[in-house]
Parts: C-alpha cells; structure tokens; sequence
C-alpha cells in the first residue's frame, strides 16, 4: 500500500515514514509536472530505505522493535 502511495502522491508518503521535512520539499517538487517523476522516485527509494532499516531494526532488537 505505501509503495502506491509513494508513486501516485509522493509527498504524503514521507508523512507516514515520519519525515515531515522531506514531505514538504517533494510537495514542492510534485506541484511542477517535470518533478512529479523525480519526486516519485525519491518517495519509493526512501521507501525501500525506511523498509531495510525496520528489518534491521527488527533482527538486531533495536529501539521500537517489540
């Protein structure tokens, strides 16, 4: 479900990972039409990175892993 989120609104995919800063700047990126591409592909390689970090969160029993 986030990976399409990622692709069809960019920006509000960072809200849910917790990155509100970034959010805002691929907003800013996603209201040109040239940047919505870029700022879809920033989104899912974000995504994948969140996504490795939470498994390795997970295998190591690091904070937030219960």
């Amino acid at each position: 479900m986030r990976l399409l989120l990622a692709i069809l609104i960019p920006w509000l995919q960072f809200f849910t990972i917790g990155k509100p800063i970034a959010g805002l700047i691929c907003l800013a990126l996603q209201i040109t039409l040239i940047g919505w591409i870029p700022a879809a592909i920033w989104s899912v390689y974000s995504l994948s990175q969140y996504n490795t970090d939470e498994k390795i969160r997970e295998a190591t029993g690091g904070p937030g892993s219960d």
